[in-house]
């Protein structure tokens, strides 16, 4: 089920955008990194839930997140659906998630992923990445913009921030792009 206009994405997202600002009052560096236009994949660490609020803040076009498949349940399916989300069954592969992200990239959309495949709860600046991102990237010629979350959701406090990366172009090896991508966003974090 590919949904080209994810109608309560576009409802909620400026309510959500406001909100969400005067709350965390985050800061946004790199945001010039995301194209006004065409196909990007959004990929960086994942430290809270809110963190695809973070993202959907920091550009004016809809992104299209995996998510794990467990918000899929009861009511929050008809929810999930309209807000353009792609189900992910983090316990097994996922041909169709892959597939149905990569129909919204060939239509010149935004996939917003985190490669961690969960928010980092331990002490390590990041959790080892799983390959999805770059295959997407690789199979569809996308490039991929990192970014790096940093702070702390805390209610009218200013020291939560999201910077956007220099665009990253995978190669054949997808081995060595996905270790090269948690590199960059592992360095940026720990920098």
């Amino acid at each position: 089920m590919y949904m080209k206009n994810a109608k309560l994405y576009t409802i909620g997202r400026p309510i959500a955008n406001v909100l969400f600002r005067l709350l965390y009052q985050p800061k946004i560096i790199g945001k010039e990194n995301i194209p006004k236009e065409g196909a990007v994949i959004l990929a960086g660490n994942h430290k809270n839930n809110f963190d695809c609020l973070m993202l959907l803040c920091s550009t004016k076009r809809p992104i299209h997140f995996l998510a794990k498949i467990e918000l899929f349940k009861g009511f929050k399916k008809i929810l999930f659906n309209h807000l353009g989300l792609i189900p992910v069954d983090r316990q097994r592969k996922n041909p169709e998630a892959l597939k149905l992200a990569e129909d919204y990239l060939k239509d010149n959309k935004i996939i917003g992923i985190f490669p961690e495949g969960t928010h980092n709860k331990t002490k390590d600046s990041i959790l080892p990445f799983k390959i999805g991102a770059v295959k997407m990237a690789y199979d569809t010629n996308t490039p991929i913009v990192p970014f790096v979350i940093k702070g702390k959701y805390r209610l009218f406090f200013n020291d939560l921030q999201i910077e956007f990366l220099s665009p990253y172009y995978v190669d054949s090896d997808l081995v060595v792009s996905n270790k090269e991508l948690e590199g960059i966003i592992k360095n940026k974090l720990e920098g």
